[in-house]
Parts: C-alpha cells; sequence; structure tokens
C-alpha cells in the first residue's frame, strides 16, 4: 500500500490540475501556450533526475532518496499554490519533479524483491492501483476549481504529501544494499545497459507507447476547452477515461504476465493501444467525433498503456539485475523524455482551427512506433536468446 501511495502521489502531481490550465490562463493573464508548459517542463526535469535517482538509490539505498524527494516536492507544492505571476508559476512547477523519486523507486523496490516474471506482475498490481489516482484527479481538480479556485488542486497535493510522507518514514524499510560504489563508478556501467539491443527495445517501447499518453496530458486540456466547450468540472470527470483503461491494463498485467510472458503482453498492449487511436482518428475524418468519442476511446489507450508499460518495464530491469535501480532511472528518464517532447509538441500545434486532428496524429505515429520496438525485441530474442 505505502509503494501504491507513493507512485500514486507522482500521478497525481501529474494531471490534477489539468482542468483548470485554461482558468489559470486567466489568472496569470499570459497565454494557454506558455502555462501548458507547466506539463512539458514537469516531464523534462523529470525525465533529468531519472538519470541520477536510480545510481544514487543503488548506492545510498532507496528510502533516503524518496523521504528527500518528498520534502522538495512538498516546498515546491507550497510556492505553486503561493505564485502570483506565471514564471514563479513554472519555477516552483518544475521542482515538484521531484516527486520522481517515488514513481521510479517504488518500481524498483518491485525489482528488488522478486525475480523477473514476478516483478511484472507485482508491478502491474501496484500501478492498477496508482491508475485510481490519476482516473479521479482530474474530475477532483476540475470540482475543487469549480468550487474554490486552482489554488486548492495544490493544497489538497500539500496535505497529501505530508501524510505520505508520515507514512513512508514511518513504514518503507530499505530494501536494496548500498553498491559502495562512488556515483562516478555507477555512470561507468551505463554502457553495460547502453549496448544492450533488449533494454533498447524494450526502453523504447514503453516510452513510445505511454508517448501517447503525454501528447494527450499535454492537448487533452486544449482540445476539451476550446474544441468541445466543456467546463472545468465536466472536463476534469471526461479527462479521467485513459485510466479506466490503465487500470484494467495492469489487472490484465498482474493476472496473465506470468502465463503469457512478457514479450507478448508488450506487443498486445502497444496494438491496443494503436488501434484505439486510430478508431478515434477515423472517426473525427468521418465527420462523427464528438467530446464522448473523443475521450471515451482514449480507454483503449489506457488498456493498451496498462498491459505494455508494467511488462516492458521489468524487462528492461531484467537485463542486468544488480543495476535495477540505475535501468528504472534509464528506462523512466527516456519515457518522461519522450513524453516532455511529445506534450510540448502537442500544445503548441493545436488552434481551435486544426481541432484535434494534430493530436491524434502525434498519438498515432508514437503507437505504431511502439509496435516495432517491441516487434525488433521478438525477433532479437528469437534469433538470439541471451542477452
Amino acid at each position: 500500500m505505502t509503494l501504491i501511495l507513493l507512485a500514486g502521489l507522482a500521478a497525481l502531481a501529474m494531471n490534477i490540475f489539468l482542468p483548470s490550465l485554461p482558468g489559470m490562463t486567466e489568472y496569470f493573464h499570459t497565454d494557454y501556450r506558455l502555462l501548458q508548459l507547466s506539463v512539458a517542463l514537469y516531464l523534462g526535469v523529470n525525465a533529468v533526475l531519472q538519470l541520477f535517482v536510480g545510481p544514487i538509490s543503488d548506492r545510498l539505498g532507496r528510502r533516503p532518496v524518496i523521504l528527500a524527494g518528498i520534502v522538495i516536492f512538498l516546498l515546491a507544492t507550497l510556492g505553486c499554490a503561493l505564485s502570483t505571476n506565471a514564471y514563479v508559476f513554472l519555477t516552483f512547477r518544475m521542482m515538484q519533479a521531484a516527486i520522481v523519486a517515488a514513481m521510479v523507486l517504488s518500481r524498483a523496490i518491485v525489482r528488488d524483491m522478486v525475480p523477473d516474471e514476478e516483478a511484472a506482475s507485482m508491478i502491474g498490481y501496484v500501478t492498477m492501483g496508482m491508475a485510481v489516482v490519476p482516473m479521479i484527479g482530474p474530475a477532483i481538480g476540475g470540482m475543487l476549481d469549480a468550487a474554490f479556485g486552482w489554488h486548492a488542486n495544490f493544497w489538497l497535493l500539500l496535505l497529501l504529501g505530508a501524510l505520505v510522507l508520515w507514512l513512508t518514514w514511518a513504514d518503507l524499510g530499505e530494501t536494496a544494499p548500498r553498491s559502495g560504489q562512488t556515483f562516478r563508478e555507477q555512470v561507468r556501467e551505463y554502457p553495460a545497459l547502453f549496448a544492450s539491443p533488449r533494454f533498447w527495445g524494450y526502453a523504447l517501447a514503453s516510452g513510445l507507447s505511454s508517448g501517447s499518453f503525454f501528447a494527450y496530458l499535454g492537448g487533452g486540456p486544449f482540445v476539451g476547452d476550446q474544441v468541445f466547450g466543456l467546463p472545468p468540472e465536466k472536463l476534469g470527470i471526461y479527462f479521467g477515461a485513459p485510466a479506466i483503461g490503465y487500470m484494467l491494463g495492469n489487472f490484465v498485467s498482474g493476472r496473465f504476465s506470468v502465463r503469457v510472458g512478457i514479450n507478448r503482453m508488450v506487443f498486445w498492449g502497444t496494438v491496443v493501444n494503436a488501434l484505439g487511436i486510430g478508431l478515434n482518428l477515423w472517426l473525427f475524418y468521418a465527420g462523427l467525433g464528438t467530446a464522448i468519442s473523443f475521450f471515451g476511446l482514449m480507454t483503449l489507450m489506457g488498456l493498451g498503456n496498462g498491459m505494455t508499460i508494467p511488462n516492458a518495464t521489468a524487462g528492461a530491469l531484467s537485463v542486468r539485475p544488480h543495476l535495477a535501480g540505475t535501468a528504472s532511472g534509464l528506462a523512466g528518464a527516456l519515457m518522461i523524455a519522450i513524453g516532455a517532447a511529445l506534450s510540448a509538441l502537442a500544445g503548441a500545434l493545436l488552434t481551435p482551427e486544426t481541432g484535434a486532428f494534430p493530436l491524434l496524429w502525434i498519438m498515432l505515429s508514437t503507437g505504431l512506433l511502439a509496435i516495432i520496438a517491441i516487434l525488433l525485441v521478438i525477433r532479437r530474442e528469437r534469433r538470439l536468446p541471451a542477452p
């Protein structure tokens, strides 16, 4: 439960305030595209931090790194709530990315405790519970915005962060023996991962498939507000649709990964993701796209990612088990870096005149590339089973 709440807090911080972006744009007297950077910049800093979180935790242990990340997150959240201009807000928003330690290391802790196939199953169950948080997060954020204004979202994050800090301090033990290596010595081991085609295949399959979701994070609020004219509270409810599919996909991962195998689960997950987006795009070209169809079909994207991400993550971490924290950080950094770029791209291309088309094309393209990535892993393992 502690691991679920740690990862859930990181997920909630990413999306609870998204229905408030149009209102925040008015509050700060700025342009939507500037405020939309609160997603892209957060993801960008998130990606950079993941390069350091893994190796540092392999050296110092998981517990102290997680606790430090939560404390920085709390201070940054307070800064967001008290911000009076957009640039100060964006600065503190980037600092909030320190909570990534909780998301990265919750996965590494699972891998510390159990072997490959069981790790995929347990990560699936952990992230299934985590999926409940982003599913209800935008809905809660929209209602808080309607009742109290956008600041309420950050006051809630501050309260929940304090509770998770207390729980982590009281409950989370150390699961990783200290490596005894310096940070420089651990960075020297990066080539062991960089040289592995299997690591890159799993990491790219996860990063590209989830890239569809991150593009949705960047462009979905704009589509809901400018294309369909949804109020914040209704947008918040619709926006959480992918998490319903994600929770189901995580359940499928937890139930069947050991029996079906990691590679097949990743493959079918990427296929479901791309098919859902393709159907969504076809409806818009046919003139049948509505708010319900746009957001409703995003459940298939969530289902595909719920099958792909836990299994691809377990696969990436299994390439070099003694570098589980480092591998988790590198794979996560790649995933978030792709997401940050796609989120910014979606925000830059979307206008009221373009409708949802640029967003859906971005999402479909990354979804198809994810299928190619896992097919290359499968092909390589058939030819050369050894890592």
